[in-house]
């Protein structure tokens, strides 16, 4: 019987990747954002809140991404009808809203981004290009 288990977590070269991509496709967007990444667990590895950007969107974009790292799945993907529910019973920690995205590295899930700031289409593109920049599964 073992006790142990191989895992994969995401090294300080793909935190830094992944905020300066986020910046530039925001920068390039002409829209500040708010970043968060997370590792599969929930825990914060990398925080940056753009010149400009709303500083409560910091909240939903942190929301964002621990909702995907713990479902596995866009953060949108939360059924309107527990979105409320779910949002009260984590305190915040869950959330609906458009922007959070797993990050899935060979298939195997590593954390979750969260974005926002921008409209939900501006906070999804801006996610996707962070996913990309470290060679992430497309969400």
């Amino acid at each position: 019987m073992s006790f142990t288990e191989e895992t994969r977590a995401l090294t300080d070269a793909a935190i830094l990747t992944l905020l300066d991509a986020g910046c530039a496709k925001a920068g390039e967007m002409g829209q500040p954002q708010c970043l968060v990444i997370v590792d599969a667990s929930g825990v914060e590895l990398g925080v940056m809140r753009m010149r400009g950007a709303k500083y409560l969107a910091l909240k939903s974009a942190r929301a964002k991404a621990q909702t995907a790292a713990s479902t596995g799945a866009q953060s949108a993907k939360i059924p309107e009808g527990v979105r409320v529910a779910i949002g009260q019973a984590t305190g915040g920690a869950m959330t609906g809203l458009v922007g959070g995205l797993p990050i899935r590295m060979a298939g195997t899930l590593v954390g979750g981004v969260g974005v926002g700031s921008g409209s939900g289409a501006q906070d999804i593109e801006v996610a996707e290009a962070m996913l990309a920049a470290i060679g992430a599964d497309p969400a």
